[in-house]
């Protein structure tokens, strides 16, 4: 079937006839009243607009934290570091040789041993042996010395009755050298057998004092000789600690000074009080202790100078404490001299290294310090802030004399106030 027999069909109307649909006029109408009504609106709302309500807008002052300061007297407090060590410390060495037949059963590493306790016992037979031969030497020396004085009676009596008052010429005939060759061979007898009691006494070792075993090198049976050694252990009456500090620090404490002992001059012993803090157990805990003396010397790489703060009974646990041994790190606090009239500045608050912003009436000072000393946490001002100042803690980006700050109590005073206005109004428009 042709296509325009189809088209025919369908619209019913012969060929060369168009039917024009009559939705799309009113479609065109619609559009040309939306755009209309559209331009109307606009040139309505440009004519009757108001122009917008300027509102002026409201700078705020910096809002800054203060601290109040107060004027007082500081006392200083120095602090250094420094590694516990023992004040003795000694090496166990026989001055005797021998086998050794005895060994105390603390002379292991961490054993605690009195004074005067036997450690180590060597065999003392021949040493017994040897003062009984030095006993006998001394015996037979006493009785050549009063043979030697009885012929001597013997020959001043024979010359007496025949050369009486006069005097012999020659001194072998009253016998006088063979006695005091007598006597020396005696007082060489003596020494003999003090020597021979010397060293039976040296075979047994002991400490004069009590020592906590470091480590021992020696056991039963096994034969030792003079300077061997055989163990180490150090004393438990006190340990040291040597704290290096900058020689300027040394002004604001007393440091015990013997040099003037030594130029022959007596001059009071002054120490300072110093805490030892160190972490042991899981816990802090704090020794007392003074400090007894400086090293003598700086040293050559920091250029510092250590001095030494002595603990006592650092073995003592009465109060509950652990032992302070050597080798713990301990945090030292040396108590210093005071100084009058300071104030202690947080370091943080401290500009260009003098310098602080004071607040006064709402308004920011810079004010120049004094500073004597200052530490870790803080400058200890003499000068240059009066009592019960405010200084700005906080940090900002732009400061000029005389601006205008606001604190935190400044802050929470105008948030009070505008949440009770806030209040009120909203009680207005609720009734």
């Amino acid at each position: 079937m042709a296509k325009s027999e189809i088209e025919k069909r369908d619209t019913g109307k012969p060929d060369g006839q168009v039917r024009t649909r009559p939705g799309g006029w009113v479609q065109m109408i619609i559009a040309v009243v939306v755009v209309a009504s559209g331009i109307l609106g606009v040139y309505l709302l440009i004519m009757y607009r108001k122009p917008p309500q300027r509102e002026e807008p409201v700078v705020l002052a910096p809002l800054v934290e203060v601290e109040q300061l107060h004027v007082q007297d500081i006392r200083m407090i120095v602090r250094g570091y420094g590694t516990v060590s023992p004040r003795v410390e000694v090496e166990i060495v026989p001055e005797v040789f021998g086998k050794v037949v005895y060994v105390h059963p603390l002379l292991k590493a961490g054993g605690l041993i009195r004074a005067k306790e036997r450690i180590i016992q060597i065999d003392p037979r021949d040493y017994e042996l040897a003062v009984q031969q030095a006993d006998a030497t001394v015996a037979e020396a006493q009785v050549r010395l009063d043979t030697e004085k009885a012929e001597a009676d013997v020959a001043r009596q024979e010359w007496e009755q025949l050369h009486p008052n006069t005097e012999p010429s020659s001194p072998l005939v009253l016998r006088d050298p063979q006695i005091r060759r007598a006597e020396a061979s005696l007082k060489s007898a003596k020494a003999q057998l003090a020597t021979a009691n010397l060293r039976l006494e040296r075979t047994s070792l002991s400490f004069p004092f009590d020592v906590l075993v470091i480590n021992e090198r020696v056991d039963l049976g096994q034969y030792v000789v003079v300077g061997q050694s055989l163990g180490s252990a150090y004393g438990i009456e006190a340990v040291e600690i040597e704290v290096p500090l900058e020689d300027d620090e040394l002004a604001w404490f007393d440091v015990f000074d013997s040099t003037a002992q030594l130029n022959g001059k007596e001059t009071a012993a002054k120490s300072s009080i110093a805490q030892v803090k160190a972490d042991f157990g899981g816990a802090e805990h704090i020794w007392e202790g003074r400090v007894v003396r400086t090293t003598g010397q700086v040293d050559r790489t920091s250029r510092m100078i250590s001095v030494v703060v002595e603990v006592t009974n650092p073995f003592d646990t009465s109060g509950g404490k652990p032992p302070l041994y050597p080798g713990v790190f301990a945090d030292v606090l040396i108590e210093g001299k005071i100084l009058a009239d300071a104030v202690a500045v947080p370091r943080d608050a401290v500009r260009e290294s003098n310098k602080v912003w004071a607040v006064d009436k709402d308004r920011l000072h810079i004010r120049t310090l004094k500073i004597a000393r200052a530490d870790r946490e803080f400058a200890y001002a003499i000068s240059g802030l009066e009592e019960g100042a405010q200084i700005v803690v906080s940090s900002l980006d732009m400061v000029t004399e005389g601006m205008a700050v606001r604190t935190q109590a400044d802050n929470l005073a105008e948030g009070t106030q505008t949440t009770k206005g806030d209040g009120e109004s909203g009680k207005t428009e609720a009734n």
